[in-house]
């Protein structure tokens, strides 16, 4: 005999949800169908599917912006997905929308990339300009849809169309959505506040950069300001992480402000009218402005710094001896890697092989070829 809810999902989502949230019962299913849950929803299942794939677990083995070893403070693509589903799960709640949905789609977003962050990336998609490219949001649907194996009688997570939709969105792969749901553009938004103020933060730590220079840039020296009126006498690192705080909260307050207005400006009252409707989900105009100055600074004094982009050159070289040896000697791959290139081609079955990596695997599998090859 299973346990059964005394207050059923339905009921629960009707009471919580708001009328533009998209509801469990209102999903379109799955490709293979299963039969519900006792007392999981779809969303639910599906993070939980996410959580226990192989692909999840080795995102704690991925660097997100600073590769190689400069410390362990710095965030993985683990922490940094981690730290998105938390500022998407906050929005989400505030606009009363399905929060299972949103961190099924927050743990998947990142769960693509290959190791040495978008280092790698460029790497692989330069290796496969002939056979379709590279890139980190198709390759999340290829794991979930066709890489990882959990269940007997279907390849892949067999995830609801919504989610494989908001990734497919992601990707670019979807043009028949005018707008994706309201959840998929919350996960978007948090992905964005979270990587501004973390990688600053990391980018601190790491000595890339000082205080002083970030104060050069309008958001955050707003927000330092707002931080000093609230507490005097703050140390460095005490003044840093009050700022990485206010930042998030600053962003978070004004995206909920704009969304707020938007979805009672344009009469957002169902799933239909949010894919019709222009983008609710987003920054006010200001906000917006300044978001893209600081990111415009990261990118030009971190993400091009001359330390990172010598250890990025340095992954790239190693990634692409790898491609090119596994492509000279095909019997070096694993035998599922080769038993799939019969179907996919040995270039792509490489490439997936490839993306799969942790860092150190990689490194070390770097060590193991050049002894063979």
């Amino acid at each position: 005999m299973s346990w059964r809810p005394t207050l059923s999902l339905e009921a629960r989502e009707t009471a919580l949800l708001a009328p533009y949230a998209m509801t469990s019962g209102g999903s379109r299913g799955r490709l293979h169908p299963e039969p519900p849950h006792a007392y999981r929803g779809p969303f639910q299942r599906d993070r939980d599917r996410i959580i226990h794939s192989s692909a999840y677990r080795r995102l704690s083995g991925k660097t997100q912006v600073f590769t190689g070893e400069p410390g362990d403070y710095h965030r993985t693509r683990l922490t940094h997905t981690i730290e998105v589903s938390s500022i998407a799960r906050t929005i989400g709640r505030a606009l009363r929308l399905n929060e299972d949905l949103i961190e099924a789609l927050a743990l998947l977003h990142d769960i693509g990339h290959p190791p040495f962050g978008h280092a790698g990336e460029d790497t692989l998609d330069e290796a496969l300009a002939s056979d379709g490219g590279f890139d980190h949001n198709r390759h999340a649907l290829r794991i979930v849809e066709h890489l990882e194996y959990r269940y007997s009688g279907f390849a892949g997570l067999n995830l609801s169309v919504e989610v494989l939709e908001g990734q497919a969105f992601r990707a670019g792969k979807d043009a028949s959505q005018v707008r994706p749901l309201a959840e998929v553009q919350t996960v978007d938004a948090a992905d964005s506040i979270a990587y501004d103020a973390h990688d600053a933060d990391d980018a601190l730590e790491l000595g890339l950069l000082r205080v002083e220079e970030l104060a050069e840039v309008p958001l955050w020296r707003e927000a330092m300001q707002r931080v000093r009126s609230r507490f005097a006498n703050l140390d460095e690192i005490e003044l840093r992480r009050a700022v990485v705080h206010e930042l998030i909260d600053f962003r978070v307050d004004d995206l909920l402000a704009q969304a707020t207005e938007r979805i009672e400006r344009f009469g957002v009252d169902s799933t239909a009218a949010v894919r019709s409707a222009p983008w609710i989900v987003a920054a006010g105009a200001p906000a917006a402005d300044q978001k893209t100055e600081l990111e415009t600074f990261l990118y030009e004094r971190v993400y091009r710094h001359p330390q990172v982009m010598a250890v990025r050159r340095d992954a790239q070289a190693k990634l692409a001896e790898m491609f090119a040896a596994y492509e000279a000697r095909p019997e070096l791959l694993g035998e599922n890697s080769r038993r799939r290139a019969d179907d996919v081609g040995l270039r792509r079955s490489i490439g997936d092989y490839l993306a799969g990596m942790t860092d150190r695997f990689a490194l070390a599998q770097h060590e193991r070829l050049a002894k063979a090859v």
